[in-house]
């Protein structure tokens, strides 16, 4: 296998399988084909199967392709929508070229007395608001009839003046017969009453979708009530759409036109400056950077670097408005620009994309890491989780201890073990909790903390360097007070983890600690104790269900141990012990013993 083909199956094999869209590179850096996909591994994984019958014309563009780039999404309807705006934006080579600016679908409400909401194709700047756009024109007006069958909106194109009203001009059509008009062209209906029902629309438009609940939950109880089921019926399916209805997406906006976005997000030695370009409202461009943290950096400095950086090397220029999630300490240096801070909106979402995408590019370059130069990933990850929970040594060894019972009954513990950061399964232990009596976790963990730790110094075993304990300062410090009795509270660091806002606590400190949000360290610790509830609560439920079968079938008169372990080991089951017949439980413990089963389960039945 030749170095480019090497390459690119490491591309292939760090993409996700989320939606979203990939782009194809050449020798020169050129993007040569945008794609869209539901699953970009899979997709793109396609193009390299050596023995699909692809045409022609997708041979020579894959012998072409030196580097995959790829921009993940929300949904599939994301993707056709920022596939569009990239193919209009690069024009590339390979794909059909999308040349008119009638592409979208858009929901308009006019600004008209008594507005009607339509479709178009069109977006002016005439005052009018614009919802979309949507991903086909069947999902535009399959929303259209859903809100005109639930909303009674106008829907002729006559003037509907107050002169023009006051004057009787206009006379009511068929839609009012039809229920689907309140005749707002006589004056049966205030422009008041009118606007509330255009505010309703708008909801549903911007994916605020209580109102029109609260309204068709309303006519369903009414219709209920009246016996009028059918008309309930047709309520209630209306709240079914509604449950299915998607709000609109922010690749591309009617309101913001043209603006760049920079969003920025910082580890310990590294730093991630994502970039997105709109023109027209749609999404043209979008980047990532990849930054070497310096001595006491602070996020401004980085954030003005990077964007310099972009703009010289790779946007060209910079729009007119920039949004932004704080101001960059060199904001002077570019002339004639608006730095916009958002905190809610459309610019917000946009912002919070661009950051979801600097996420997204920094876990593909830390897995890739992780491939080309494991023992390099390792060592900065140890180094991070020593650094955020400030130990003495790199925690290369770490044991979670966790307990699981139900209402006091078959109380156990789990411990799992994590070496470099990672599960060695083989390590694990249950324990069964013998001393304690009742559901009180403080004891139960001060019993298994004393187990295992007096038997690892008994067998002069190496010590674990980190102890996490799942729960918050009463966990802690029932177990930081047997540590303490076995002399190990300054050979083991000991943290407990409270699941509810992952706080981290100290021995002797009462205050929670917060690891970053977005450093890895974090994650690491929140993947130890999952797994440690996971390994106590599957242990538990077994110990349970065991219990609960042969508690069962105990009680039948004359099954002792031995016929018992028979009718398991050949039924599996108690439900299936009770749907056995005579004949099928004589040949396991005999006719006797199988009459007395059958008379347990049926009472009434008599052999």
């Amino acid at each position: 296998m030749s170095s480019r083909e090497e390459r690119l199956k490491e591309q292939v094999a760090a993409l996700p399988l989320s939606p979203g869209v990939y782009q194809f590179l050449d020798r020169q850096e050129k993007i040569i084909y945008v794609g869209k996909a539901k699953s970009l591994r899979k997709r793109v994984s396609s193009y390299f199967v050596k023995n699909k019958d692809h045409s022609a014309k997708v041979q020579v563009l894959v012998r072409q392709i030196e580097q995959i780039r790829h921009i993940v999404v929300q949904s599939e309807q994301d993707a056709l929508l920022l596939e569009n705006s990239l193919i209009k934006s690069l024009q590339p080579r390979y794909n059909i070229l999308l040349k008119d600016d009638k592409t979208y679908p858009w929901i308009v409400i006019n600004k008209e007395p008594f507005p009607r909401v339509e479709s178009t194709r069109q977006v002016r700047h005439d005052g009018s608001q614009y919802f979309g756009p949507y991903g086909s024109i069947a999902m535009q007006r399959s929303i259209l009839e859903f809100i005109r069958e639930v909303i009674p909106l106008r829907t002729c194109k006559l003037n509907l003046s107050e002169q023009a009203i006051s004057r009787g001009r206009y006379g009511v059509c068929l839609q009012y017969h039809l229920g689907n008009c309140k005749a707002p062209c006589i004056g049966a209906q205030s422009g008041a009453e009118y606007s509330e029902l255009v505010d309703m629309v708008k909801n549903i438009l911007k994916g605020d979708l209580r109102p029109v609940r609260n309204y068709l939950e309303q006519g369903m109880r009414s219709a209920a009530e009246e016996l009028k089921f059918e008309l309930a019926q047709r309520y209630k399916q209306r709240i079914d759409a509604l449950d299915n209805y998607q709000s609109r997406s922010v690749i591309v906006s009617a309101t913001i036109v043209d603006c760049d976005i920079f969003s920025l997000l910082v580890d310990d030695d590294e730093a991630y400056c994502n970039f997105i370009r709109l023109r027209h409202g749609s999404i043209v461009a979008l980047h990532t950077v990849k930054l070497s943290v310096g001595v006491e950096s602070e996020q401004e400095d980085m954030l003005s670097l990077a964007i310099q950086y972009i703009v010289e090397n790779i946007a060209g220029d910079i729009s007119r408005e920039v949004i932004v999630p704080f101001m960059p300490s060199a904001a002077m240096i570019f002339d004639g620009v608006n730095f916009t801070i958002p905190k809610r909106g459309e610019k917000a979402n946009l912002l919070e994309f661009s950051l979801k995408s600097a996420r997204i590019y920094r876990a593909e370059q830390m897995k890739n890491l992780e491939i080309k130069n494991p023992e390099r990933h390792t060592e900065r990850l140890m180094n991070a989780m020593q650094k955020e929970l400030h130990l003495e040594h790199q925690p290369r060894y770490i044991e979670c201890f966790d307990n699981s019972n139900l209402q006091g009954t078959n109380p156990v513990a789990a411990c799992v073990v994590f070496r470099d950061g990672k599960p060695s399964r083989k390590e694990y232990r249950h324990f069964n909790v013998k001393s304690v009596e009742g559901p009180n976790d403080f004891a139960s963990m001060q019993e298994i903390i004393y187990r295992r730790y007096s038997r690892l110094l008994e067998e002069e075993a190496p010590l674990p360097d980190l102890i996490i304990v799942d729960g918050g300062k009463g966990q802690l410090s029932s177990a930081y007070e047997i540590l303490c009795g076995l002399g190990l509270e300054s050979r083991i660091p000991i943290v407990g983890l409270a699941e509810k806002r992952e706080e981290i606590f100290f021995p002797h400190d009462p205050m929670p600690y917060y690891l970053s949000r977005t450093g890895e360290p974090l994650k690491v610790v929140c993947h130890i104790r999952d797994e440690a509830h996971r390994f106590g609560i599957t242990f538990h439920r077994q110990k349970r269900s065991k219990a609960f079968i042969n508690s069962e079938l105990e009680r039948i008169e004359g099954i002792g141990p031995k016929s018992l372990n028979l009718l398991l080991r050949h039924f599996r089951t108690v439900a299936k012990v009770r749907e056995a017949s005579v004949e099928e439980l004589s040949e396991v413990v005999g006719a006797s013993k199988a009459r007395k089963i059958i008379e347990y389960f049926n009472p009434k039945t008599k052999i």
